[in-house]
């Protein structure tokens, strides 16, 4: 199989000619400025241009300074070392990945519910997943908080997934890593999910008291569910540990729909905001034209 220039850059496989490569990557990774805040592309994002070792690459040519990877806890563990050597080659952070993923078509788990099942599960999948966050140099790591249980008031549910975060929180802290709770909104995407905004979030992570325990906020959902962007991520901003952008309707990126993503930009800059941005999304318009347009979509919104 043949091997592409950008794929042995990203990938770091060729030890016999890695002082040429040390080269070529150094003429390569600067060809556009760098943005200024830590705006993460996933794989998809560059699709045409190859697989993901090779969409890493061209993103840091890009001026990209970030990578989201929700499958990467899936992925095996050779490909994992991979991805990281990649991103430490180009000097880019790894955001986040799932620590533990719900079953959307069962509608579990609920973590507020009268058994420990799936309390048990959870906890579970945030012990395996402290490993997966050392290999891939992760900080963070999106959990979702269950579904609602309608046998029980929702206040005694408020109280257990308290509980249970706190516990999660004891496992991930330690280890300086922290778990970001992911708000969903119910009435495009996720009906009958537990948490619905930031201020529902920033409630469990007061609660949880714990540094391994803070708030993913996703304007996508929070704009569809609540609204009141700038507002509500003054008011709950001690318990935001990690942001993704999306714009409404249609989940793509800034520019597309209404979210005004440059006062949001210029907000995080005033609060010298030095964290990953997750670029959770798609392309409004397919192939290299639309990976072109996401480019200038961020430059657009970067240098306002």
């Amino acid at each position: 199989m043949t091997m592409s220039r950008r794929t042995m850059i990203a990938a770091g496989l060729a030890t016999a000619a890695a002082p040429a490569l040390a080269t070529a990557a150094t003429r390569g990774a600067s060809n556009a400025a760098h943005f200024s805040l830590g705006y993460a592309p996933h794989e998809g994002s560059f699709a045409s241009r190859g697989g993901l070792l090779e969409q890493i690459a061209y993103a840091a040519d890009q001026g990209f300074r970030a990578w989201e990877d929700n499958e990467a806890r899936k992925r095996p563990v050779e490909q994992q070392d991979m991805m990281t050597r990649a991103l430490a080659q180009r000097g880019m952070a790894m955001g986040v990945f799932v620590a533990s993923m719900p079953q959307w078509a069962d509608f579990r788990p609920l973590l507020g519910a009268n058994d420990d099942a799936g309390r048990n599960a959870f906890l579970e999948d945030i012990r395996t997943s402290v490993e997966v966050a050392k290999r891939l140099n992760a900080k963070h790591m999106t959990v979702v908080t269950g579904f609602m249980d309608r046998k029980v008031p929702e206040d005694i549910q408020m109280g257990r997934i308290i509980d249970c975060m706190r516990r999660a929180g004891d496992i991930v802290a330690p280890h300086g890593l922290v778990l970001v709770m992911e708000p969903l909104n119910t009435r495009t995407n996720h009906p009958g999910v537990f948490m619905q905004s930031i201020a529902q979030g920033y409630a469990v992570a007061r609660g949880a008291n714990s540094p391994g325990v803070k708030i993913l906020a996703d304007l996508y959902h929070e704009q569809i569910q609540s609204g009141n962007l700038i507002p509500t991520l003054d008011a709950c901003w001690g318990e935001v540990g990690y942001l993704q952008f999306g714009d409404n309707p249609g989940r793509k990126e800034p520019g597309t729909g209404e979210i005004n993503y440059a006062n949001i930009v210029r907000w995080l800059r005033a609060r010298n905001y030095a964290g990953v941005i997750g670029m959770e999304h798609g392309n409004s318009v397919e192939g290299r034209a639309g990976e072109d347009r996401l480019v200038a979509a961020y430059r657009a919104i970067d240098t306002k």
